[in-house]
């Protein structure tokens, strides 16, 4: 069953019920099943169990302070914001592609409805936010820490990505204007945490003052000099 769609549906984008869920579809994608945000999958438990050592909840600093909170600029489906704030953080989540955030609205709604009194703690140190991040400023705040996974531009020589992040891509596109958020987070928090690919050029040609590397990605990290 189609859902009405915010935001308009010129692309052949749309939202439909998948079961207790909500799903995005695509009408050049008539093969491939809605794609949903799910907090409670057997995946994100796996994440939360890493702890706060895991390279994420490292990035922005969680590890070193509880309770932080951070402004996830780059939304998605909302994967890495559940992880912290399953681990402690309280975290804006900012999406600005109106049928994503409503796929986010809709995890939140079934974590807050878990029997799981730890999950529906974390879904509720989560704030959703349908803006654009270049859009949020310091009262929002205040923020301990940004986190930006912006989408990788496809170069056409490496692997396709998973077909869920495809289709996000063939949504909102690539993060053009990533350059910008960096600088603009860099201006709203002390510490910035950007999600790349282990291969790729720091964002913007701009040197991190430390990174935390992983197998397959690595962790830029943009440090505010100590007062």
């Amino acid at each position: 069953m189609q859902i009405q769609t915010p935001g308009g549906n010129a692309r052949g984008f749309s939202l439909v019920a998948d079961g207790d869920r909500i799903g995005l579809s695509a009408q050049h994608r008539p093969d491939w099943k809605p794609v949903c945000a799910d907090w409670l999958s057997a995946e994100m438990r796996s994440r939360i169990r890493s702890g706060k050592r895991q390279p994420l909840a490292r990035a922005v600093g969680l590890h070193q302070k509880p309770g932080i909170c951070v402004l996830d600029a780059t939304g998605g489906l909302g994967r890495d914001a559940f992880t912290l704030a399953a681990l402690g953080a309280q975290v804006v989540l900012v999406e600005r592609q109106p049928l994503v955030v409503e796929l986010l609205r809709d995890a939140q709604r079934r974590a807050r409805a878990s029997d799981e009194a730890a999950m529906c703690e974390a879904a509720d140190r989560i704030r959703v936010v349908g803006s654009d991040a270049l859009d949020i400023d310091a009262l929002q705040g205040p923020f301990d820490a940004v986190y930006l996974d912006p989408m990788y531009p496809d170069d056409g020589k490496t692997a396709l990505p998973q077909k869920e992040m495809q289709l996000l891509r063939d949504l909102a596109g690539d993060d053009l204007d990533a350059e910008a958020l960096l600088a603009h987070a860099r201006s709203l928090a002390p510490r910035v945490a950007v999600k790349r690919p282990n291969k790729a050029i720091h964002l913007g040609g701009q040197q991190p003052q430390a990174c935390i590397e992983t197998t397959q990605t690595r962790f830029d990290l943009y440090l505010a000099p100590r007062r």
